[in-house]
This record gives C-alpha cells, sequence and structure tokens, in this order.
C-alpha cells in the first residue's frame, strides 16, 4: 500500500533524518566516556519490549518475510558496524572506538533503509512495513552488541 499523503511520508522521512542524526551526535559523544556491560546489553534489551506489536493482528507479516527480514539485518547490516567498532583499554577503562568511516556506514544504510522502505511499503500496510524493518533492525542490534559483549569482556579478562 502506498502512503496517499505526501506531507504524511515527508514527515516520516524528517523524523527518520532527525533520529539519524541523534544516532550519530550519540554514539560519537559515547566514545569520550567509559563503556560498561550495562550500556552495551540495555539497547537490545529495550528494543525487544518492541515485539509487543505482534499482539496486534495490524502487524502480523508471514514467518519467511520476519526470518528474511531478520536475516538481512544479521547478515548484511551487522557486518559494517560489528567491523568498525573496536573496544579499547584506557587504564583500567573500556572504551568503544568507532572508526570514521562510522558516520559514512550509518548515512549508507539509513539512504538504503529509505529506498527499501519505499519499496516494501508498496506491497504491505504501513504497521506490516513497520513490523518488518523491526525485525531487520534487531537483526542488525543483536550480532553487533553480541560482538561487543564479547570484546568487552576479553578486554575486561586481560585486565584481571
Amino acid at each position: 500500500m502506498q502512503w496517499t499523503n505526501p506531507i504524511l511520508q515527508l514527515g516520516a522521512i524528517s523524523v527518520s533524518i532527525i533520529m539519524g542524526l541523534c544516532l550519530i551526535i550519540v554514539r560519537i559523544r559515547a566514545g569520550n566516556q567509559p563503556t560498561t556491560l550495562k550500556k552495551i546489553v540495555i539497547p537490545p534489551l529495550g528494543m525487544a519490549t518492541g515485539f509487543i506489536m505482534f499482539a496486534f493482528p495490524m502487524t502480523h507479516i508471514p514467518w519467511l518475510w520476519g526470518v528474511s527480514a531478520f536475516g538481512t539485518g544479521l547478515l548484511l547490516f551487522a557486518f559494517p558496524l560489528i567491523v568498525t567498532t573496536r573496544l579499547e583499554r584506557v587504564d583500567t577503562a573500556i572504551f568503544v572506538r568507532r572508526s570514521k568511516a562510522f558516520v559514512a556506514i550509518i548515512i549508507v544504510m539509513f539512504l538504503l533503509r529509505i529506498m527499501l522502505h519505499r519499496v516494501v511499503e508498496h506491497y504491505v500496510t504501513i504497521p506490516q512495513t513497520g513490523a518488518i524493518f523491526y525485525l531487520l533492525a534487531l537483526g542488525m542490534i543483536i550480532p553487533w552488541r553480541l560482538a561487543m559483549v564479547s570484546d568487552y569482556l576479553r578486554l575486561r579478562k586481560l585486565a584481571a
């Protein structure tokens, strides 16, 4: 289904751009403070509350679509984040150090998401589109954060 209101569509894209810029700013500022296991684990746990959307029939999608969206996030979108995020130990603290390519990768992922969103919304309802992109994002964040947890525990163990 296509959005029939161009103002609504422009508003949604504008909000996405603002949220993307906020994400970039937060991620850059986070590199100036030590990280903790809690800071690494809480975002995917908080995001998991989004599964409540599937209690509503309007967001139901076929299992294959859900698995495909999650797998796409897992196999395509998580990889650039994993390779451009590294943890480093400074004295007793552990910091998240992202490469200079991080911002470019986030922008490219955002543009891909917008393009994919426009294609998907022609075939399914807006709530179903939201469900598909939620699963894609979850598939992206889980392996990224698991890789960060692994690095964090390794660095913490080295100090002991």
